[in-house]
């Protein structure tokens, strides 16, 4: 039995970035509406594109339908019926005159009023969700509390360690995770290769392979930011994966270096090669070691990727890598 007050609904935010105040007044209209409509207003000037914040929007709340809307109705435009102007605009976007509006702001009576339909007003005082966008926006690590998993993930920020074989990049990716008591994302191509060493083709490597491989480096990054504590370790990333490519295909590809392009990482830690090399069985060798480093070092400078080189013994690193990230995550 369909017990809904209202038969249909809307809300409209910028959601600059959308935060649990705006998903406690969308799941209170929800809750009283068959159906409900938010429209996500958006400037080609802000940092965060609308199109990403009407995706987290529908993500978290499925049983939305979520419009992207171009914000052009400007209070200096219609300095006298702002409210109205807003009414006509939306009714024409709906196609309908909506049975009720929803919104945390006190234009919401005249706006509603404008349309025709009733207006139901959700926390105004944020006594309920104390936060705002402003806020946010402000500060986002300091509030990550606020804010839903997809979201969190896009405000964390990353660490990425790479470097060549037996230079300590799992160990640092460990202790700088249990430092920052957050998460820490493996290398997945270790795992892959491990168990490649029982197939007949063990010693044969494909280009779609690395690309495997660099996809699911990448799924499962994402997926470990959404729960991360204000920054990501990252054991080693698809732009290393790259790297690697060359090195066991002997040639580079565009289409592995292509998954890598548009990620983002605030600092990238290469490991030194002045450690003992230690072989464990999976590795190629020590030869193999300074072609490596001095790859990545090409490579991170000519793609303009912010990296800083961690040498000496463990406890030395550490320290330099705390001191970095510190710099990144306090300001």
């Amino acid at each position: 039995m369909n017990n809904k007050k209202y038969k249909t609904g809307v809300v409209v935010g910028k959601f600059y970035p959308p935060h649990k105040g705006h998903h406690y007044l969308i799941n209170t209209a929800l809750k009283n509406t068959e159906s409900l409509t938010v429209l996500v207003c958006a400037e080609k000037d802000q940092f965060i594109s609308g199109e990403l914040r009407a995706r987290w929007i529908k993500e978290i709340h499925p049983d939305a339908n979520v419009l992207l809307i171009d914000d052009d109705i400007r209070e200096d435009k219609f300095p006298d019926d702002y409210s109205k102007a807003w009414a006509d605009y939306t009714i024409k976007l709906l196609g309908y005159t909506p049975d009720v509006a929803f919104t945390s702001e006190e234009y919401g009576e005249r706006w509603a009023k404008y349309m025709g339909c009733k207006h139901v007003l959700v926390d105004l005082k944020r006594e309920a969700i104390p936060c705002s966008g402003t806020m946010i926006r402000a500060n986002p690590l300091k509030y990550l509390d606020f804010l839903e998993a997809p979201v969190r993930a896009h405000f964390v920020k990353r660490i990425c360690i790479v470097g060549a074989e037996s230079t300590g990049t799992t160990t640092m990716a460990k202790a700088l995770a249990q430092h920052y008591q957050t998460n820490w994302v493996p290398e997945y191509g270790r795992e892959y290769s491990e168990a490649k060493m029982y197939r007949q083709d063990a010693n044969k490597w494909q280009t779609d392979e690395f690309m495997e491989i660099a996809r699911e480096q990448c799924r499962r990054e994402d997926l470990f930011a959404r729960t991360a504590h204000k920054v990501l370790i990252c054991d080693t990333d698809a732009f290393a994966t790259g790297i690697w490519h060359e090195r066991y295909v002997r040639f580079r590809s565009k289409e592995v270096e292509a998954i890598s392009k548009d990620r983002k990482y605030n600092l990238y830690l290469l490991t030194d090669i002045d450690i003992p090399f230690i072989q464990d069985g999976t590795r190629d060798g020590e030869h193999i070691r300074e072609w490596m480093h001095n790859t990545f070092i090409t490579r991170l400078t000519k793609e303009n990727k912010k990296f800083e080189i961690l040498s000496g013994n463990h406890e030395k690193r550490l320290a330099k890598a705390i001191n970095l990230i510190d710099s990144i995550t306090q300001n």
